[in-house]
């Protein structure tokens, strides 16, 4: 007999969880770290920061070769993200993965230094822009600028682990972890596979990103102690921490685990996506984008409001940001729920990690199902009376977690969230 979901769908989960960050490789390590507390951000030591409003990252230096371009590192990001999850699942691991991939991955750029080199090597002079595509496309650079097209990331990791089908690279910024996820979900519940590899990577830490940001009055300028620079939902926040990993999924229907006695992780009952179109860094002052997006993942689950039991918030470190989720999160559990309801933010101890943030707090908060612990919201000293949460502030707390929406809200307006829990119900 077919399992199904409220709305007679295939029920998905998770048999495989991969996790990378500033904080250490694998999931054992990072849910140690994170529930101690500990925070992953440092002074930047991988290129020259003088003269930077912001000098501080989550990079993740252990993977890190200065000798290679910046996809490099978000493939290897992935790559082991990718073989922890598939190693738990069991499933595909030798090199024949059964189902497609869903990877989100970072708009890569080449960064002054290689475009300096292809400038070197153009023919005509003063150089325009096309001259460096023509340069970098042909020669001795032609392997070098493939590296730096959207889809090589994507297109590496399929053929490492075996992927069935077109590889799909996605980019919905912030929410491009959890995108990647929802994309797995659906390709399941419409019967296109039983399984799929889903992931978000980014190591995109470099020069040029971080003056992007800091332009933008996004990045936090509190340098001098990097380990308290995240400060999500209090008072005293002023910007998010730019930051690198990797999260990735393995998800299955439910049939298809129980057929081959997987263990079961935890269930994926709902996503919920809506657009923001009113610009391109800003919520809608309505919080209606927010709104919708929260309600429409638990309409998918088939459940309301009173059946979640912890909020893992997108939570950046920005004024704005963290304003309009309280906003939204207000409007769409009420006050007095709202002020029972555990909330916190890994990115208080990981940075904002982009492109993957959405995949790696996904798997975070599986594992604060799984274990019964809430990692908490770090450098919570000035609590901000504008936004009354219960932020499980500085330190974890032990709770019965049976329920998890995890939000994503990224800039251009593209908001994700997902709803888990830790079985079928």
């Amino acid at each position: 007999m077919a399992h199904t979901d409220k709305h007679g769908r295939p029920i998905v989960v998770v048999t495989g969880i991969g996790i990378v960050s500033s904080l250490g490789q694998g999931k054992e390590d990072n849910w140690r770290r994170l529930t101690a507390g500990e925070s992953g951000i440092h002074r930047i030591t991988r290129f020259p920061i003088e003269g930077m409003r912001t000098t501080i990252a989550g990079t993740v230096d252990f993977l890190f070769d200065e000798r290679v371009p910046a996809p490099d590192l978000s493939e290897r990001l992935a790559t082991l993200a990718a073989e922890e999850a598939i190693a738990q699942s069991g499933v595909g691991s030798k090199g024949n993965f059964p189902g497609p991939l869903f990877a989100a991955v970072p708009p890569v750029e080449m960064e002054w230094p290689e475009k300096r080199k292809l400038a070197e090597n153009a023919s005509h002079h003063p150089v325009e822009y096309r001259d460096l595509l023509l340069s970098a496309a042909s020669g001795k650079f032609r392997p070098w600028h493939e590296r730096f097209l959207f889809g090589s990331v994507a297109d590496r990791l399929a053929d490492r682990f075996g992927t069935q089908g077109q590889p799909i690279s996605l980019s919905t910024a912030c929410a491009s972890g959890a995108t990647a996820i929802q994309l797995g979900v659906e390709a399941i519940r419409r019967g296109d596979c039983e399984v799929a590899l889903s992931l978000g990577t980014d190591g995109s830490v470099h020069p040029e990103a971080l003056i992007r940001f800091s332009l933008l009055s996004a990045l936090t300028t509190a340098n001098d102690k990097p380990e308290e620079a995240a400060r999500p939902f209090a008072k005293n926040r002023d910007g998010f921490v730019m930051s690198e990993g990797s999260g990735a999924l393995v998800l299955e229907s439910l049939d298809h685990a129980l057929a081959r006695g997987a263990r079961i992780l935890g269930v994926l009952e709902g996503c919920g996506e809506m657009a923001d179109n009113f610009h391109r860094t800003r919520s809608s002052p309505d919080g209606k984008p927010i709104i919708g997006c929260m309600k429409n993942a638990m309409d998918d689950a088939g459940i309301t409001p009173a059946d979640i039991d912890y909020i893992n918030a997108h939570g950046t470190s920005t004024p704005e940001n963290d304003r309009m989720e309280y906003v939204g999160l207000r409007a769409v559990f009420g006050d007095e729920a709202l002020a029972g309801i555990p909330i916190s933010s890994n990115k208080s101890m990981i940075g904002h990690t982009l492109t993957a943030a959405g995949a790696i707090e996904a798997a975070v908060s599986l594992l604060t199902i799984a274990n019964g612990r809430i990692p908490p919201t770090i450098n919570y000293h000035v609590p901000d009376p504008a936004i009354p949460l219960d932020v499980v502030p500085n330190v974890a707390r032990d709770a019965q977690v049976r329920r998890v929406i995890s939000n994503s809200f990224g800039f251009g307006g593209q908001n994700v969230s997902l709803v888990m829990a830790g079985e079928p119900a």
